[in-house]
């Protein structure tokens, strides 16, 4: 059987000694380069910098996006933990001036058995952790003798003219006040002096 090939076949030994003689063979003689094939996408085609460009844009654009969209989210997160942090304070502080309003009573007791020297033997001691405790936690009495009258923090009960007073002024307290915080839970309740005239 036959094979019939329709080119010849081509050996070239390019090794540098030649095997027959031993000896150094010279330069072979230079190939014809291949003929350059066109190339789709290489670093010189102009249609593709245009397109990598415009995907760096895009990319670049999406990032600016991403980084907005970041900072606002962080910016509602802080606003949030600011806002449950003050309302946790809130609430907290309502509870506590709750509690004292409650306790408002007993305390108007220990204050009368006080003055009237009926607070003895025991109960002073409750009476002064009790009163140290509420006062820990923010609560305040106030009101006295002599002080000029504020209708936002005194409740006049009594009232008289006087020539010993240039200004309003609470000649008597008959039951203290009590604020906690900045909050009034109940107003001094006093009897009032105007200046005569």
């Amino acid at each position: 059987m036959s094979e019939d090939f329709s080119e010849p076949t081509v050996i070239r030994d390019n090794r540098r000694i030649d095997p027959e003689t031993g000896q150094v063979r010279g330069e072979p003689a230079a190939q014809e380069p291949a003929p350059a094939q066109p190339t789709v996408g290489g670093p010189d085609d102009g249609a593709d910098t245009y397109g990598a460009d415009a995907e760096l844009g895009a990319a670049q654009s999406l990032a600016a996006e991403r980084l907005e969209e970041l900072q606002r989210l962080n910016a509602e997160y802080v606003n949030y933990k600011k806002r449950v942090d003050r309302d946790r304070d809130v609430a907290k502080n309502a509870a506590l001036a709750g509690v004292a309003e409650a306790l408002l009573p007993v305390l108007d007791d220990i204050h009368l058995s006080r003055e009237h020297g009926d607070l003895t033997g025991p109960f002073v001691a409750i009476a002064d952790k009790l009163e140290a405790t509420l006062t820990r936690f923010g609560l305040e009495r106030y009101g006295q003798d002599g002080e000029p009258f504020d209708p936002a923090v005194h409740e006049a009960l009594m009232h008289s003219h006087s020539d010993e007073y240039e200004v309003a002024t609470c000649v008597k307290v008959l039951q203290p006040g009590y604020r906690f915080g900045e909050r009034v839970l109940r107003p001094a309740r006093v009897a009032v002096a105007d200046p005569q005239g």
